[in-house]
C-alpha cells in the first residue's frame, strides 16, 4: 500500500476579502460565492477581479453620495442616518447587492458558452439575458441608495 500526496486545493479554505475604500463595506469572496451560488469552476482570482471591478464601478457611481454623507459627518456606510422605514444596515445591504449583481453580470459574460450547436447558442443568449438582469439589479440598488427612481426613459 502506498500513499500519494497531492496539492489539491481545499474547497473549504477561506478565499479572502476584497478590501474597500473605508466608507463602503469590504466583500468576502466566500460570501459572494455562497450568496450567488457560484461554483468552484471559476477561480478565486477571477472572482476577486470581478469584485474589484464591480466595487470600482459602484464606488464611482456613488462618489458624490459618499462625499455628501462624509460632509454630513458619516465616516462609513453604517453611520448614514436612515429613514424610519429602513431596516438596520439598509445602505450597506444595497451596496453589497449592487456589487454582487455587477460582478455576477461580468462573470456571466466572461464565462459564456461559445458552442456552435443551437443549444450552445441558446445557452449563450440566456446568459446574456441573465447578465442584463444582473446589471439592472445593480442599477436599481444604486438608485435606491441615491433615492432616485428605477425607471429611465429615453426618446428615440
Amino acid at each position: 500500500m502506498s500513499f500519494v500526496a497531492t496539492n489539491a486545493p481545499n474547497e473549504n479554505a477561506p478565499s479572502g476579502t476584497v478590501e474597500n475604500n473605508g466608507f463602503w463595506p469590504a466583500i468576502a469572496i466566500d460570501d459572494f460565492r455562497d450568496d450567488e451560488r457560484l461554483g468552484r469552476d471559476i477561480t478565486d482570482r477571477r472572482v476577486r477581479q470581478a469584485l474589484i471591478a464591480a466595487m470600482g464601478d459602484i464606488n464611482r457611481q456613488l462618489a458624490a453620495f459618499q462625499q455628501t454623507q462624509a460632509d454630513n459627518g458619516a465616516a462609513g456606510v453604517h453611520e448614514i442616518p436612515g429613514e424610519a422605514w429602513q431596516t438596520p444596515g439598509h445602505y450597506a445591504q444595497l451596496y453589497v447587492r449592487a456589487v454582487y449583481a455587477m460582478a455576477q453580470a461580468d462573470l456571466l459574460e466572461r464565462y459564456r458558452d461559445y458552442a456552435t450547436a443551437p443549444t450552445g447558442e441558446h445557452r449563450g443568449e440566456v446568459r446574456d439575458a441573465a447578465a442584463d438582469d444582473y446589471r439592472r439589479a445593480s442599477r436599481w440598488a444604486v438608485a435606491e441608495i441615491l433615492g432616485t427612481t428605477h425607471t429611465t426613459v429615453e426618446l428615440i
